[in-house]
């Protein structure tokens, strides 16, 4: 398994972990090679120099990935994440000892340079489906930066004109229905794309905690929909809001918090168990992501285990994975006064919620547990060595 961490923790870490803990659990051997992007803080000035170049072509990690593919000789290489410091020259590494190669898309960099489909507030696709994605650079659309979305948008017209994505990776692993057409859109092979969710484990089971409050948990910035949050919270002083997460809105939402007219509270960072446990105590969970295609929802899944109903944008992946009056509430992306109604509906109607929990419980049963992980992930090796 291969993957490039980043410096913030986040959900595609949370993924290669989680993967490479279930095979070893089944009695696989993992070998990895791992990047760490605080390796760029302690680069010299001619290492920064080289990181352009090394982004369309790491020359360093194609050679460090066949040293690893000759004395491990897998029979799968599965890659996460590859930017910057692996850069898609890893592929050829593999193709050179003909081993498949497996690429999980767990975000949607391929089609976009800053990798969120989300621009000045609202949904944009203007650089999907074009061989140089020239609007991202326009826009400035990574980090604020012309220069640096360059970069990215250089090593994305190279490996496209090369068609590195279609000759060297042998299947692309997605999370949802969604972002398989969406990809397909982008022009990558349909017949290389599978779905595979991503899991709970170990399973919590459903909860049996007294639940006496609403839970955010995830990045706070703009387009994982927390001013949309606090904007609500105006209607909602007197239902209690917990918040977890860090992000560049930390001070605007710790600011709400301190403010006792509001019944906010910050949750600081937590163990595993005490993450689960701020789970199961509440009555649901609010994911109010706006105008931003999330390739997964880890955040919903995990109430789910729990037995949590959620009330979640209408959009995207959102409205696939939550089903409105089923396993929770569907409300209009971006509406604070509609996320507003929904939470003092669901406050008011505990019993409903409580059915829903039940159906979120189930859907986990059914869907995400490590062990219909396993298979799927065994049917989607399988494929990619039939391939080969």
């Amino acid at each position: 398994m291969v993957h490039n961490f980043y410096q913030q923790r986040g959900g595609e870490d949370i993924a290669f972990h989680a993967e490479k803990a279930l095979l070893e659990s089944n009695g696989h051997q993992v070998p990895v090679y791992i990047r760490q992007n605080d390796e760029i803080k302690r680069y010299g000035p001619v290492e920064k120099a080289s990181l352009p170049f090394r982004t369309v072509w790491a020359w360093d990690s194609s050679k460090q990935m066949r040293k690893l593919v000759d004395t491990e000789k897998p029979d799968v290489v599965h890659f996460h994440n590859t930017f910057p410091l692996v850069s898609p020259s890893a592929y050829s590494a593999c193709r050179e000892a003909n081993i498949p190669v497996v690429q999980s898309l767990d975000n949607p960099r391929l089609m976009c340079p800053a990798a969120t489909l989300f621009r000045e507030g609202s949904i944009c696709e203007e650089c999907v489906g074009k061989i140089a994605p020239w609007p991202g650079v326009l826009h400035a659309c990574y980090r604020k930066s012309r220069v640096q979305t360059g970069v990215v948008a250089a090593m994305l017209t190279v490996h496209r004109y090369l068609k590195t994505w279609e000759k060297l990776v042998d299947t692309y692993l997605v999370a949802t229905d969604f972002y398989h057409q969406k990809f397909v859109d982008a022009g990558l092979p349909p017949e290389k794309i599978a779905v595979k969710p991503h899991f709970i484990a170990p399973d919590p089971g459903p909860t049996q905690e007294a639940q006496s409050y609403a839970l955010f948990a995830g990045r706070l910035s703009p387009e994982k929909g927390v001013l949309t949050l606090l904007n609500a919270w105006e209607r909602l002083k007197a239902i209690p809001l917990k918040i977890r997460g860090e992000g560049d809105l930390l001070r605007d939402v710790q600011e709400r918090a301190s403010d006792r007219n509001y019944h906010i509270e910050m949750v600081p960072r937590l163990s595993r168990q005490d993450l689960t446990h701020l789970f199961q105590r509440a009555r649901f969970l609010v994911w109010p992501s706006e105008g931003y295609y999330e390739t997964f929802g880890l955040v919903a899944v995990e109430a789910f285990a729990c037995g949590i109903p959620v009330i979640a944008s209408r959009v995207g992946v959102m409205e696939e994975i939550v089903r409105d009056r089923v396993t929770g509430l569907h409300f209009k992306a971006g509406d604070p006064n509609d996320l507003a109604e929904k939470v003092e509906w669901a406050w008011t109607h505990p019993r409903e919620m409580e059915t829903m929990g039940r159906e979120a419980r189930s859907e986990y049963e059914v869907k995400y547990t490590a062990e219909r992980n396993y298979e799927l992930l065994m049917g989607v090796y399988r494929r990619a060595l039939r391939g080969k």
